[in-house]
């Protein structure tokens, strides 16, 4: 069944937060699907080691990876070379005191009947044309890509 592209959702999350930023901790709270559970987050693993608990920035690489491999996808189905597997991964950097100063993309594809320099023109064009990398844009992108 395909869904109508025009009709706009919504997805919804929550934290709860308690304390000071320091020492204070939060749950995040996955409203919409419920399919992910409750992920502790704290200052500590924003800003150093994770120990076990997530991060905004974590978050955003998690969207970011999702949306850019569903968007590639496209590009490359629409191009008439579907690819048979893409491997994303999306590194966002936080620098205390400044925010997120970068994120980096690597992708990497298994693509029947695609040349090397069409395949990174269209990974290039899911980098800047995905819903989260147009909602991320005053971020530096950086774009890793290769044919399996």
């Amino acid at each position: 069944m395909r869904r109508d592209l025009n009709v706009a959702t919504t997805r919804s999350a929550h934290t709860v937060w308690e304390g000071n930023l320091f020492q204070g901790n939060g749950v995040v709270s996955f409203d919409s699907s419920g399919s992910i559970a409750q992920q502790p987050v704290t200052w500590a693993s924003r800003a150093e080691d994770a120990n076990g608990k997530t991060s905004p920035e974590e978050l955003i690489a998690a969207a970011h990876s999702s949306c850019y491999s569903m968007a590639f996808s496209n590009i490359l189905d629409k191009a008439g070379t579907p690819p048979t597997k893409l491997l994303t991964s999306a590194d966002v950097t936080f620098q205390p005191g400044e925010g997120i100063t970068g994120i980096h993309i690597t992708v990497e594809g298994t693509v029947p009947g695609i040349s090397e320099e069409d395949f990174l023109a269209k990974a290039e064009d899911a980098k800047v044309n995905c819903p989260v990398s147009q909602a991320l844009k005053a971020v530096p992108i950086t774009l890793s890509a290769k044919l399996s």
